[in-house]
This record gives C-alpha cells, sequence and structure tokens, in this order.
C-alpha cells in the first residue's frame, strides 16, 4: 500500500475512533500496534517496549506531577484571593480594570502552576460574578478569564513545555526562558485591547464609582499579597536560570513554596494535600499513557516512511518556508478546536519536526509558536478545554452560548501576538540566548 493512502488510513482511523468517543491513549496505542505488525511483522511489539523502556528512563517526566501538584496546592491556597483583592483596590477605579486586574493575576497565576485549567477555575469562581455584578459585559468578562487561563502552558512553568522538550530534545531551560517575553506581550495585548475597547465602550466595563475606590493606604496595604506569589515565582524560575537546579528539580522547589504559601494562608491541612495528591495521580496517569501511547504512535508513522513524504508534501506548498509554517499553524488551529493539546502536539510534532529542520526555523522558537497555538486551542470552541472549565464554575445565568461568543475577539489579539512573534523571533530568543549563550 502506498505511503499516501498509508497516510490517509491511519489518521482517518485516528478522527473516527476519537469521535466515537474511545479514550485517545488507546486509539493512539491500539492503532500504533496493528500498522506495525503489517509493517514490521511480531519484532514490532519488540519495538514499542523499547521506546517505552527509553522514554521511562526520562527524568524530566517527574516533573510533570510535581507541578500538578504545585498548581493544585495554590488552587486552594488563598494566593488568589489575596491578588483579586489587590487587583480590584488598585485597578477598580479605571474603565475594564476589574478585567485588565484578572488578566493580571491569571498571568502571576501562570508564572506559579504550570497548567492552564487553574487559573480559569480560580478566576472563574473569584473574579467573574464580581465583574458581573458591577455591571460588567458577560462575553467581555468570559473572554478575559478565557485568554489569560491559556498562559498557564506558555509562562514557565509549564508542563506542555516538558513534553516539547521530550519529544524534540530540545532544552527545557532554554524552552522556559523563551516563553517569558512572548506570555508578557500576549499579556500587554489582551489588556490594551480591554482598556480600548472599555474606553470607547465604558458601559462594557464601568470603573468602580469613587466613593467605592480605595485609599492609598488601602492600596498600599494591599501591595503584601504580592509577596507570596512573588516568592514562589522567584524560587522555581530563579532556580533554573540561575542554574541552581534543573527543571525536575525546581519543580520540588515550587511544591515546597505552594507548601509555605498555604501554610502562610492557613489553608494548609491534611485534606487539602490528600485532595490533591489523589487528582495530582489521576491527571498524571492520564498524561503518562498518552504520552507512552504517543510515542508508539510517532514511531509506527516514522516506520512507514513518513520523513520523505511530509518532504515531498511540503514542496507543494506555495509560499517556501513561510508557506509550510501557515500551512502547520492552521493545522494546530483547526485541531485545536476539536482535539487536546496534549495529544495534537504527540500526533503532529512527529509530522512537523522534519518540516522544521529542513526549513531551518529553531526549535525553541517554533516550539513557542506551537505553544501558543495549543493555548489558543484550550479556548476555541466546540472542545476547548477552558470553555467547560470555565462553565463548570460560571453562574446559571452565563449560557455556553455566552461563553463560546466571548472567545472571538480574545482569539484574533492572540494570533496577532502570534504574527508579532514571528516576524521579531527576537522576542523569544532573546532571553535564552542571552542566558544559556
Amino acid at each position: 500500500m502506498s505511503i499516501e493512502l498509508l497516510t490517509l488510513l491511519f489518521f482517518g482511523l485516528l478522527f473516527v475512533f476519537i469521535m466515537l468517543g474511545v479514550p485517545l491513549a488507546f486509539v493512539l496505542g491500539g492503532l500504533s500496534i496493528v500498522f506495525l505488525y503489517f509493517e514490521r511483522g511480531p519484532i514490532s511489539f519488540y519495538l514499542i517496549a523499547s521506546k517505552m523502556w527509553d522514554l521511562m528512563e526520562t527524568s524530566s517526566l517527574i516533573a510533570i506531577p510535581l507541578y500538578v501538584f504545585m498548581a493544585l496546592l495554590l488552587e486552594r491556597s488563598g494566593v488568589a484571593h489575596d491578588l483579586y483583592r489587590m487587583m480590584h483596590l488598585w485597578w477598580g477605579g479605571v474603565r475594564g480594570g476589574l478585567a485588565i486586574g484578572t488578566v493580571g493575576i491569571c498571568t502571576i497565576f501562570a508564572a506559579m502552576s504550570g497548567i492552564s485549567g487553574a487559573a480559569v477555575v480560580t478566576m472563574g469562581t473569584i473574579a467573574l460574578p464580581q465583574m458581573l455584578n458591577r455591571g460588567y459585559d458577560k462575553r467581555l468578562a468570559l473572554g478575559a478569564i478565557n485568554a489569560g487561563g491559556g498562559w498557564g502552558i506558555l509562562i514557565p512553568p509549564s508542563i506542555l513545555m516538558v513534553l516539547y522538550a521530550l519529544i524534540t530534545e530540545v532544552s527545557v531551560g532554554k524552552l522556559f526562558a523563551a516563553g517569558v517575553f512572548p506570555g508578557l506581550l500576549l499579556f500587554a495585548l489582551v489588556s490594551t485591547y480591554i482598556g480600548i475597547r472599555c474606553w470607547f465602550q465604558p458601559h462594557l466595563g464601568p470603573s468602580l464609582p469613587p466613593e467605592e475606590r480605595a485609599s492609598w493606604a488601602e492600596k498600599i496595604n494591599a501591595l503584601k499579597s504580592i509577596f507570596l506569589p512573588v516568592f514562589i515565582i522567584f524560587i522555581v524560575l530563579g532556580a533554573i536560570f540561575g542554574g541552581f537546579a534543573t527543571v525536575t528539580e525546581a519543580a520540588a522547589v515550587g511544591v515546597f513554596g505552594a507548601l509555605v504559601a498555604s501554610a502562610v494562608n492557613r489553608k494548609l491541612s491534611w485534606k487539602i494535600i490528600s485532595e490533591a495528591s489523589l487528582r495530582t495521580f489521576r491527571l498524571t496517569t492520564i498524561i503518562t499513557w498518552i504520552v507512552f501511547a504517543a510515542h508508539a504512535y510517532s514511531m509506527a508513522y516514522t516506520a512507514m516512511g513518513a520523513e520523505e513524504f511530509i518532504t515531498h508534501l511540503t514542496a507543494q506548498i506555495p509560499g517556501g518556508k513561510w508557506g509550510a509554517l501557515a500551512f502547520m499553524m492552521f493545522v494546530l488551529l483547526l485541531l485545536g478546536m476539536v482535539l487536546d493539546p496534549v495529544g495534537i502536539m504527540l500526533i503532529t510534532l512527529p509530522v512537523f519536526l522534519p518540516l522544521v529542520a529542513a526549513h531551518g526555523f529553531d526549535p525553541v522558537w517554533f516550539g513557542i509558536l506551537f505553544v501558543i497555538m495549543m493555548e489558543i486551542g484550550y479556548m476555541t470552541p466546540p472542545f476547548g478545554f477552558n470553555l467547560f472549565y470555565l462553565r463548570s464554575v460560571a453562574p446559571p445565568s452565563v449560557t455556553m452560548k455566552d461563553i463560546y461568543w466571548s472567545v472571538g475577539p480574545y482569539t484574533l489579539v492572540e494570533l496577532s501576538g502570534l504574527l508579532i512573534i514571528v516576524i521579531f523571533p527576537g522576542i523569544a530568543l532573546w532571553l535564552p540566548e542571552y542566558l544559556f549563550q
């Protein structure tokens, strides 16, 4: 059978089984075994087992449960409540200020947690009711939380970056450093969008009346809530970028910081640790099986002659290397609407990496573009994870239609940020080149 027909059958069956509701790990692993068996015979079982054994010896995998555990502890630590009160006092008097403050908290939370859902659930619980009670437009508020919540996988530490590094064999530290300025750029763009829109349409995000605004003494006193988040960010990123710890070791340091933050806020208890541990166990198990199965899937496709086929295929795409890059981003945008970002990464990277190398793109820079597209996938209908996280904590007055419609303008803003990083790659590459020269 030709590689063209094999590709159509290989990926066609993948989508069919996913749409039928079969768990992703079973689909990837099952198709890999079947196709490898017909391609290589019984030795394929040994190849898969050998690949899994090599993967299990990768120390970076340990960082995944540690960052998940840290994020789940931070959800319950009370840090977000204190941060929101501070942002409310400082930004409440500005049109759209509560939404801008919420986006700012999402940025800080992203630098502490490493996953997307933590900030969405936390801000959906704390900030959304406050904004709606203050007369904010539902879609403006929902979109701000959706957009800001996705930065957990872009601003380091990031679990998705750890997985990307495992597949591409690039430095996790360089990826973490590369995500800092793009994350701040997206924060600036989204905040500017909210500010400009609310300036011209004040009814969308009204400022607090003068009698409800805080005094300077209250504002200064509220700044103490920044201490714990800055402490956690400093010990995690400082340990990595300063060369004092590996990414895995820094994850353990982050767990310590989350425990300290919970203890300082008197939220630390055996019940919280137990619940966070069980949820970490469940999430890590799911992620690990998907990683194993996706590695087998990529190995099976490579064994069929994928690299030569993809190189030939992309040679037909107009626009040279930029046409190929646009094609890859478009594919990621479409897949992000229907598939899990971890699954997308592990399915597409084996296909895209030969293109990245052939066209001379920096794999760290491409990794940032990839993660931004995954972040957009978290917030785009119909199956973006953040949409459902937000629906689970939103008040009854918020419908799924409201959540779906809220993401449109923010998606365009983030795609604009992606284009800026494509035009000016130094935004992503300057810091890793400076720190790891």
